[in-house]
């Protein structure tokens, strides 16, 4: 009997062909990456030193160049005085114009508290030109402490011994209610510069005629006549027309005055007059 599985030899399994492709592994060459990393900083490392060397030339120029201050001009100041405003900035004449700090300077001279805004400039060859605009008072606020208030509404300098008095004075507020609500407050005192500019404008009753401006939260603003300190309610807004109807009738109110008790102008459409 014929054995048929050893006909033709031992049986082999056939290899399959792989698929997959070999891929030669090479190095990572790092200076591929890192040259341009290299050159960059070099460069940035050149401009720093560049950098340095021309400040610190800067520098040596500024302080050996001779160009000494020849001349400090002063202008726009009517209240203050020449004198008072270069003792603020403590330059001297023949200091070198180029080193000096104008910011600096600016906010010197700034600290008197007649200066609203100030503007310091060097010009060739030896000139500090020194601009400044002074605060304008318009009224004086009593606020536990007496101050001049400003165009702006800004309560400014604290009144001394001698300095004048011939203001309307501003009542109704206290530095408390600025330290709580600066917001608020700062919008009222305002409003109080907004009342002084109607009353110099309008009719016969003017500013003249006013002795004392008195502020309340909620009712507004109240006028007290510089005769008899009659009170004229006036309120929060709408000055120009009110100030015009009033000034029709103010002469004839006057005549009345010792039997009036206040007058309400803070009315669209009519004026209220209370007797007594």
């Amino acid at each position: 009997m014929t054995d048929l599985r050893h006909i033709g030899g031992p049986s082999r399994k056939k290899k399959v062909a792989s698929n997959k492709l070999k891929v030669k592994k090479e190095p990572v060459d790092l200076r591929k990456y890192l040259l341009p990393l290299i050159r960059i900083g070099s460069r940035a490392g050149v401009a720093l030193l560049a950098g340095a060397l021309l400040a610190g030339a800067v520098h040596r120029l500024l302080q050996t160049t001779p160009l000494p201050v020849q001349k400090v001009e002063v202008q726009g100041i009517k209240r203050l005085s020449r004198e008072e405003i270069i003792s603020l900035t403590g330059v001297t004449i023949g200091q070198n114009l180029l080193t000096l700090r104008l910011k600096t300077i600016g906010q010197q001279v700034s600290s008197n508290p007649w200066v609203g805004s100030v503007k310091v400039q060097r010009f060739y060859p030896g000139t500090l030109s020194i601009s400044i605009q002074e605060r304008q008072p318009v009224a004086v606020i009593n606020m536990g402490l007496l101050y001049y208030l400003d165009t702006n509404g800004e309560p400014f300098k604290p009144l001394n011994l001698g300095d004048a008095l011939d203001f309307p004075v501003v009542t109704g507020f206290q530095e408390e209610q600025l330290n709580a609500d600066p917001i608020s407050t700062r919008l009222a005192l305002k409003t109080a510069c907004e009342l002084l500019d109607a009353l110099k404008q309008h009719g016969l009753f003017i500013l003249a005629d006013v002795s004392e401006i008195h502020y309340d939260g909620a009712h507004g603003f109240t006028l007290y006549t510089t005769s008899g300190a009659l009170p004229i309610k006036i309120g929060n807004e709408d000055f120009d027309n009110k100030l015009l109807r009033f000034a029709r009738i103010y002469q004839n109110l006057m005549t009345q005055q010792p039997g009036l008790q206040y007058i309400d102008l803070d009315y669209s459409d009519r004026i209220v007059v209370k007797k007594s």
